[in-house]
């Protein structure tokens, strides 16, 4: 009897479209990256063997290695520098993230032409517009020089043909989304055009010693569009943040492999271009000779920079059964939270049939819990209508049993504040050092907090006196 030959059968197999995870089996949410429905069959893995080949570098002890080649060249924008951890190293590759119309590539041009010299080539690669409506913005913006050079592409081809005939020193690509290879199949903008494309410039960068900023879409929920792996394979990732109504815009860092990750760079976008802001403290305050009712003064953490904020509050008697909660620049969350602890634990329960608005100034987002003292004392100082001490500044959290918890940097705010003349100051028990001649108040609760408002009896409204007349 002949004997049977075991053949072995190929078996399916599975990968994320986000992530790249491989399975053997389908799965309808991906526990690498969370994300649902985007595991999919794509054939039987193939077995291969890679027999050692020739070594093109050698390798060496860590101590011998030539660490200058990674130092950082200035880009000419001290707020981006503050992001980048001191510039642009020679072969990183940086993806820059945002909302349309947020001032991308405002801020690219910019770059473009300031860190542009002699020595140092600058190619800018545009698949969005064409060229002569990037050198109507130069003007506009006043980002000319003759070593910048300008090239509307969409083919990858094409792009590394100008690379090798511009030999720049920084390639700003936008964006990664518009290029398309000939070499594979599928719109501009899928995912293998887009890993192909960024594949290939970062093997350009890393051969040439090329720096490389690309401009990246995102989706509706703010998430960079395309596959998980384009974060991955670069080496910084910055989100570009910013109400389009508003003049402040934030480039912060969340990838990072040559500094921190937690700074903040603050640009001001105006009808000339855009510009840094090393002090912005300006854009979130309102300068009144007397204090008003209803608003409160906090400094939050951007990253590691403070900044001095101002949260509003408004109450008006409410005309509908429902009443309003609007909020502008404040989580709808933490107010409410605010609002229940005010009319709980600081027995303030005229607010409960009011319409409360509260805002900040200047476009500025409050979501840390460091805020949370600052918007209950202008709810209060609305309620009461009695307006809070000039020159003070509240910093603390608020819990649900009342209490005002300690927070992280708080001798880094108190320096911020006292260095732009605020003299008084509402913190949480145990400060540490505070600066000299500035009076610090320690605060255990939300009642000790309260005793700063002035005992004035609050005016009453017109309607409200007419009724008792």
């Amino acid at each position: 009897m002949a004997a049977r030959t075991k053949t072995t059968k190929d078996r399916p197999s599975y990968r994320c479209t986000e992530c790249g995870w491989q399975t053997a089996k389908w799965l309808g949410r991906c526990p690498e990256c969370q994300a649902w429905g985007t595991v999919e069959e794509y054939g039987a893995p193939a077995v291969r063997t890679t027999a050692p080949g020739r070594v093109t570098t050698s390798a060496l002890p860590i101590g011998q290695v030539d660490g200058r080649q990674a130092t950082a060249r200035t880009t000419g924008v001290p707020e981006l520098d503050r992001v980048l951890g001191g510039g642009l190293v020679p072969g990183a590759v940086v993806l820059l993230a945002g909302e349309p119309g947020v001032g991308k590539s405002t801020l690219l041009l910019d770059v473009a032409a300031k860190s542009a010299s002699a020595e140092h080539r600058t190619l800018y690669v545009t698949g969005e517009e064409s060229a002569s409506q990037v050198r109507l913005r130069a003007d506009r913006i006043g980002a000319l020089d003759d070593h910048l050079y300008l090239a509307a592409e969409t083919d990858l081809a094409a792009i590394l043909g100008h690379l090798d005939e511009v030999k720049p020193s920084l390639l700003i690509l936008d964006s990664v989304q518009t290029v398309a290879s000939p070499e594979i199949e599928g719109a501009p903008g899928g995912m293998a055009q887009v890993r192909e494309v960024a594949g290939a410039l970062i093997r350009a960068s890393k051969e040439r010693g090329m720096s490389t900023l690309l401009v990246g879409h995102v989706t509706k929920d703010g998430a960079i569009a395309g596959p998980r792996l384009l974060e991955h394979l670069v080496d910084v990732v910055l989100h570009f943040e910013g109400d389009r109504h508003a003049r402040l815009r934030l480039v912060r860092g969340v990838k990072n492999r040559y500094g921190a990750t937690d700074e903040v760079g603050c640009f001001e976008l105006h009808d000339e271009g855009i510009t840094g802001l090393a002090d912005p403290s300006g854009l979130f305050l309102t300068r009144r000779a007397e204090p008003v009712p209803g608003t409160c003064l906090t400094v939050t953490l951007e990253g590691r920079r403070p900044l001095v904020a101002e949260v509003q509050a408004l109450t008006v008697d409410s005309q509908i059964p429902s009443p309003r909660r609007t909020t502008s620049g404040l989580e709808t969350s933490r107010v409410s939270m605010m609002l229940a602890v005010l009319e709980q634990r600081g027995r303030i329960s005229a607010l409960g049939k009011r319409d409360i608005y509260s805002a900040t100034v200047g476009g500025v987002k409050l979501s840390e819990p460091a805020a949370d003292l600052a918007v209950a004392l202008a709810l209060a100082s609305a309620a009461s209508d009695t307006p809070l001490p000039k020159n003070l500044v509240a910093i603390g959290e608020v819990g649900l049993a009342g209490e005002v918890r300690r927070v992280t940097g708080v001798q880094r705010r108190l320096a911020e504040a006292h260095r732009l003349g605020f003299t008084h100051a509402l913190v949480p028990t145990d400060p540490g050092k505070v600066p000299s001649g500035m009076k610090v108040l320690e605060v255990a609760d939300m009642g000790d907090a309260l005793r700063v408002l002035p005992r004035s009896r609050r005016r009453e409204a017109p309607r409200e006196a007419e009724e008792r007349r």
